[in-house]
């Protein structure tokens, strides 16, 4: 059996920047076990496999280690791979996955994510999350999901700070939740932020779409605008413009195919 990927860098306008993420278009579901090992194979933050479904695409991620409910950049990459490959017709795909309807809409040379709000609140976990990154926070809220925990937010007081924060992988991967997201005020931008989840084999995700669902509902409440210029901080770094639209977040970006190759299996 033989299965093409596509290898796109998201959020990004030139090579080697942005959130690079594999892009599977299948005719049919693969086994889950086989979907993760493929995953792994790649080893990058995330990988996406999409299968038409009637009038919409269903899309699943995979860490290398786990699958994950929601993912910006890498369903970014899988519509630039749809519209650009395989010549998908019109400007606005419907993706169906386990947080729902998403919508990704091309706008000139940018992608729009259209994802759902996920409000988070403030929780009593200051103390280990603090521990964790090795410094004092201003705030520490909780995305819930479900049962319990699904995401963290520390807020710091300056881009500096979040630039130069170096935490302890392993104390993080102990916090509840997928992941330990921390933010602040930008200085050429609305806002900055960097996400790392160890637990779910990311150290550090380059560019994380689906935590500005996060992020934007909050820095609009505390900066009084709806419409806000995002960067993360990240090595590879990546830029987003973000509008908080009722309850629903507005996500765009660029996108750039890298490599396109054959997955060979027995």
């Amino acid at each position: 059996m033989q299965l093409e990927f596509h290898q796109v860098d998201a959020f990004a306008t030139q090579p080697f920047s942005g959130n690079p993420a594999m892009v599977y278009r299948l005719d049919g579901w693969l086994d889950d076990g086989l979907m993760q090992q493929i995953a792994a194979e790649h080893n990058l933050a995330e990988t996406a496999f999409a299968v038409k479904e009637g009038a919409a695409w269903h899309i699943r991620w995979f860490t290398p280690s786990a699958e994950v409910p929601l993912c910006g950049h890498a369903t970014l990459a899988t519509a630039h791979v749809l519209f650009e490959l395989y010549d998908e017709p019109g400007d606005v795909l419907t993706f169906t996955c386990l947080s729902g309807t998403l919508r990704v809409s091309r706008v000139g040379k940018r992608l729009v994510l259209d994802f759902p709000v996920r409000r988070a609140v403030p929780c009593e976990l200051q103390a280990e999350v603090e521990q964790a990154l090795g410094q004092t926070v201003q705030a520490v809220l909780a995305l819930h999901e479900g049962l319990g925990v699904q995401e963290l937010l520390a807020i710091l007081p300056s881009e500096a700070a979040v630039r130069a924060c170096q935490p302890d992988l392993a104390q993080v991967a102990r916090l509840p939740g997928l992941g330990l997201l921390i933010s602040a005020p930008g200085e050429a931008h609305d806002f900055v932020s960097r996400y790392f989840a160890p637990g779910i084999g990311i150290n550090e995700d380059p560019v994380t779409g689906s935590t500005h669902c996060i992020l934007t509902p909050y820095w609009a409440q505390q900066l009084g605008k709806q419409t806000l210029s995002a960067f993360q901080c990240s090595a590879r770094g990546g830029e987003l413009h973000c509008e908080l639209d009722g309850e629903r977040v507005k996500i765009a970006g660029q996108a750039l195919l890298i490599a396109s190759g054959r997955l060979l299996l027995p």
